[in-house]
């Protein structure tokens, strides 16, 4: 079986320093490609290209046939994808602001039972590792649990290249393999997770009637 999977672009900077501005493009663009060299079809969701509506409103704000086709567009992939790659950099120790205010447009009914892998990078040293610590807390209360692997890109412009590809003289099958980590655990639970979808399976629900039915007695 085969996944299909969205890949999440987390920022929607195109201008200023630190250059490249639109890095995590890079770093997309390599996940999509180990990602088709193992048949996965995935596709990339780049927030400039949805184009959130602001002030915020949620697409379960809206009644129904009113929300912006842009948001109903993506939550039809959303619900129809198997698990989620989601890129960030890192602002402020946290996870990036354009990723976080995308996926708050949707439920998390759209994303549970589903698995997610975290990739986190940066022009500097530290590959936005502190940010993937806070994308575990967010991704799990969203529903899609972010597998036990994740990937952190140090200094990624001289890894990648605007096409996602090796940079000469990077170690691309040390690279593969690390990305591989991650992704293969990503697609063997998103099979899994699958499978038990289409069986069936009844799916344990947080609450019924009212988010009360949460609380302890």
């Amino acid at each position: 079986m085969t996944p299909s999977i969205l890949v999440f672009l987390g920022s929607e900077r195109v201008s200023g320093a630190p250059l490249p501005t639109r890095l995590g493009a890079w770093v997309a663009a390599a996940s999509l490609r180990r990602l088709a060299d193992k048949g996965v079809a995935a596709t990339l969701i780049d927030p400039i290209e949805v184009d959130p509506p602001h002030p915020f409103k949620p697409l379960f704000a809206y009644k129904a046939g009113k929300a912006p086709a842009a948001l109903d567009r993506l939550a039809d992939q959303i619900r129809q994808a198997d698990g989620y790659v989601m890129i960030s950099p890192e602002y402020n120790h946290l996870m990036s602001p354009a990723l976080s205010d995308l996926l708050n447009h949707f439920g998390s009914s759209l994303f549970s039972y589903k698995p997610s892998a975290i990739v986190t990078y940066s022009a500097g040293q530290w590959g936005g590792t502190r940010a993937a610590v806070s994308m575990r807390t967010f991704l799990s209360e969203l529903g899609c649990l972010p597998v036990s692997a994740m990937i952190h890109v140090p200094h990624a412009q001289d890894v990648f290249d605007e096409d996602g590809e090796y940079r000469p003289g990077v170690d691309g099958d040390r690279w593969a393999g690390y990305f591989d980590r991650t992704l293969d655990q990503l697609c063997w639970w998103a099979n899994a997770a699958a499978r038990q979808r289409s069986g069936g399976s009844d799916r344990p629900q947080a609450f019924v009637t009212s988010p009360a039915e949460r609380n302890a007695p």
